[in-house]
């Protein structure tokens, strides 16, 4: 066993004496063949082709080819508060019109105008929707620089307020849906009233006529006409029988005589003649003009020219009203007294009605915007009642 270890041992050492000695004897020769390899590489032709193609990578640092000639200018585009603008237009100008270029800034803001000629006169402007023009001084560029703008700040222009255009028949649509909301004790209709008087838009004849179908056949007045036939009733008046068949006329008249005076009153006339036949509240001032502004409205109307002129509307909706009133009645009761009887009380009711408006279904009524809006509203009533 000694004898083979030793035997293998003494091969390593003889052939690791062989490698040495080897490798002596070929650095010795390597400086002669160096020396002959670049005297036969010397002698050979220059390839310019691949020569030129190794110069144009190294200079470019990828494997594109790019002109080392050209030169470009970057830039971020911020407000004066440094908040990034995206999209802004970047246009850069020069004498000769096919240098000019033009890019939207990205996303973040930033921008790149690339393969611009070094040596010309350059004018960059920056501009976007609502912004004042950024313009930099006259620039020119040297071959292959990369021009940064830092100081891009554009100032963006303050109005005082903003103006939302709507058209006056959404306006009045909007104050109709408002209006149809307000309720008396949150039960009791009161559409026909106007607390935002000085907002007001007049009503278009369409919404002139869904505000009278909306108040005749509405619930609760559906349910004051059959109260008022029963009040009727008990009073005897007119000269119905009594009896169920008595109280069945009585409702009857008192829905058409209901129907024709909102409708006449409410939406026919007032369309035709060009009035709003809405009652405007005033809310405010002492009382003395408060009321003087409630007993007028019975009168005076304010037209769809926004101008007070005589409530024909209202006044014609009685007459009329009156008179299809004294035709549901019995023979008995068509007289000019009861006619005339009619007529004042159906002003003295709209009388009564824009006074207690103006002094006390304010506070009452649920849905009304202007006390909402204005908390100032119930001490002008307070101090309008001392």
């Amino acid at each position: 066993m000694n004898g083979i270890w030793k035997s293998t041992k003494t091969s390593a050492v003889y052939r690791a004496a062989v490698a040495v000695t080897a490798f002596a004897m070929w650095s010795a020769k390597f400086p002669c063949q160096a020396q002959n390899l670049a005297e036969a590489n010397s002698s050979l032709p220059t390839a310019p082709s691949t020569l030129l193609l190794t110069e144009t990578v190294a200079s470019s640092g990828t494997g594109e080819s790019v002109s080392p000639a050209t030169a470009s200018v970057t830039g971020t585009v911020t407000d004066t508060d440094g908040a990034l603008i995206p999209g802004a237009k970047v246009e850069i100008d020069s004498i000769t019109h096919e240098d000019n270029q033009a890019v939207l800034a990205g996303g973040d803001g930033t921008f790149r105008l690339k393969g611009l000629k070094p040596d010309v006169t350059y004018l960059i402007r920056v501009s976007t929707g609502g912004a004042a023009e950024w313009k930099s001084q006259p620039i020119i560029l040297n071959p292959g620089q990369v021009l940064t703008l830092n100081d891009i700040r554009l100032k963006l222009e303050v109005t005082d307020s903003i103006t939302v255009s709507a058209s006056r028949n959404e306006i009045a649509t909007a104050q109709y849906q408002l209006e149809t909301q307000q309720r008396i004790f949150g039960i009791i209709p009161n559409f026909y009233t106007v607390y935002d008087s000085a907002n007001a838009v007049p009503l278009t004849s369409k919404l002139k006529f869904k505000l009278a179908l909306r108040t005749s056949f509405d619930p609760v007045t559906l349910g004051g006409v059959a109260f008022m036939a029963g009040v009727k009733q008990a009073a005897k008046t007119p000269d119905y029988q009594l009896g169920a068949t008595g109280y069945g006329e009585r409702l009857g008249e008192t829905a058409l005589t209901g129907l024709s005076d909102i409708m006449i009153g409410g939406a026919v006339l007032p369309s035709l003649l060009h009035q709003d036949p809405r009652y405007f509240y005033q809310g405010t001032g002492r009382t003395r003009s408060r009321l003087k502004h409630a007993l007028s409205a019975a009168v005076v109307a304010r037209g769809d020219d926004g101008k007070s002129q005589f409530n024909a509307s209202s006044v014609g909706g009685d007459l009329i009203t009156s008179a299809l009133q004294l035709a549901y009645y019995p023979k008995a009761n068509r007289t000019a007294s009861v006619f005339i009887g009619q007529v004042g009380l159906a002003t003295a009711e709209r009388t009564l009605d824009n006074v207690l408006q103006e002094f006390l279904f304010a506070r009452f009524t649920s849905k009304a915007k202007f006390h909402a809006d204005n908390p100032d509203a119930d001490s002008a009533d307070s101090q309008s009642h001392q």
